[in-house]
């Protein structure tokens, strides 16, 4: 147990740095919902594919910080093994309040979106409820636990909004039984020597699998975005850029530069002019390919059932792998996000570096 709470202590302190290098949330941002289910059987005493207890269970959560959240968990079981029949469908239910820890980005750093394999841990008490008039078994009615384990995740999705996971976990009972006169146990809670804690014979071990979904936050992502550089006052950097765009727009007005007639090229359909007014413009930090607000703004702009083409590039700094790797991740992010928003994406590719004024944009043709 002491070792759980120094683990603990360590992981709070560890909090504020991961939570510096993201971007502020609202309450109800970070936000997810899953259902899971599986087997579990107790921990000692039985023989496991011969006492196996089928269970359901949802989980409600929020992530505090690429690496920290709380989630509330309940479970309801609905076999009799190993023990005396209850006479009731459901057997028994608990319900955690549970402490997460993503060790991933604990220990990797978050990379502003997350991977496609990441591990994640769980501990926290909860409160159990077995539904029986059987006495013959002398089980307390209600049992106070504490679950621990750990989650294998993987995350997909256009914005790798869902989650599938596999969860071993251990969950122990609290309340024991004390001997009276007559032998015959009874049950209370309290915290005397004589009451069972974190005991392997008082515990149930569990195999679920369950799929989770993120829902989307205020800032149009489902998970957490980074700081542009880490720094929390972006209002130069955003004025900057307006005033390219301007200026972009401005000159394509009278002479469209060099990377736009490449890109223009790209997205001639059938011999029609392409107007400066045909075109949306969003532009990205250096060498990444996540979408700003201004970005997304600017996106927000296209309506919903439009046709679109995109194409991504990158500025001249890098190799030319890295470049068509870079602008082809540029265009998925546009057409992703205009996906999400009811917008008909025809293609979607990356042009690396188009001829010598290239620049780190997408632009998108409105048919």
């Amino acid at each position: 147990m002491k070792r759980i709470m120094l683990w603990l202590a360590a992981a709070v302190i560890a909090a504020p740095s991961s939570a510096q290098t993201v971007e502020g949330s609202k309450p109800l941002d970070n936000v997810y919902i899953g259902v899971n289910g599986g087997v579990a059987t107790k921990a000692t005493g039985v023989k496991w594919m011969d006492n196996l207890n089928a269970n359901a269970g949802l989980r409600i959560g929020k992530w505090i910080t690429p690496s920290f959240g709380l989630a509330l968990d309940g479970s309801a079981y609905f076999s009799n093994k190993p023990w005396c029949s209850t006479g009731t469908g459901v057997r028994a239910s608990n319900v955690s309040l549970l402490g997460t820890v993503n060790f991933t980005n604990l220990f990797g750093g978050y990379p502003g979106e997350p991977r496609n394999f990441e591990v994640v841990g769980l501990y926290g008490l909860g409160w159990g409820r077995l539904y029986t008039s059987c006495r013959s078994c002398y089980e307390p009615t209600n049992k106070m636990t504490s679950k621990a384990g750990i989650d294998f995740t993987f995350n997909f999705g256009s914005a790798r909004q869902w989650q599938f996971f596999i969860e071993p976990s251990v969950t122990w009972a609290f309340l024991g039984a004390n001997s009276q006169p007559g032998g015959q146990p009874t049950y209370k809670l309290s915290w005397s020597d004589d009451q069972p804690r974190y005991n392997v014979n008082n515990a149930i071990v569990q195999l679920n699998a369950g799929i989770v979904y993120k829902f989307r936050n205020s800032s149009g992502s489902h998970n957490f975005r980074l700081y542009r550089g880490g720094v929390v006052d972006n209002s130069g950097e955003i004025d900057r850029l307006n005033a390219i765009i301007n200026d972009l727009r401005a000159q394509l007005d009278q002479k469209p530069r060099e990377v736009v007639k490449e890109v223009v090229r790209e997205v001639q359909v059938g011999g029609k002019e392409v107007r400066v007014e045909n075109l949306v413009f969003v532009t990205f930090a250096q060498g990444k390919s996540l979408l700003t607000k201004e970005a997304m703004e600017a996106l927000n702009g296209v309506k919903a059932g439009s046709h679109v083409q995109i194409v991504g590039t990158a500025s001249p700094e890098g190799s030319p792998e890295l470049n068509q790797r870079l602008s082809q991740a540029r265009a998925d992010a546009v057409a992703a996000y205009l996906r999400d928003r009811g917008v008909i994406v025809d293609e979607a590719l990356g042009k690396g570096v188009q001829g010598n004024t290239s620049n780190r944009l997408a632009v998108i043709y409105v048919k």
